[in-house]
């Protein structure tokens, strides 16, 4: 059988007062952005020239462009986050 235990609520400020550090999230996206950026040209540059049986397969490589073009986007639009809330909080 099961026994349940009381469910505790916290009893701080956390959820309230929680803020997030905005110069270390300014700092690496602005980093990785352009960094991503250049690692998805890169590997759709090396998948479009990659012979069709070759090692990486192009289907690896165009992968690998789409992921890294992921982390693009949500890199820039992090930082577009993170510069709104830095021109409203500061």
């Amino acid at each position: 059988m099961r026994t349940t235990t009381p469910r505790r609520w916290r009893s701080g400020t956390e959820p309230a007062n929680a803020r997030s550090d905005l110069k270390l999230r300014y700092l690496l996206s602005l980093t990785f952005t352009p960094l991503f950026a250049l690692a998805t040209a890169g590997f759709a540059l090396w998948a479009a020239a990659s012979p069709a049986y070759g090692a990486p397969s192009s289907g690896t490589l165009t992968g690998f462009a789409v992921a890294c073009g992921l982390l693009t986007v949500f890199a820039a639009i992090d930082l577009a986050v993170v510069i709104r809330r830095r021109r409203t909080e500061l």
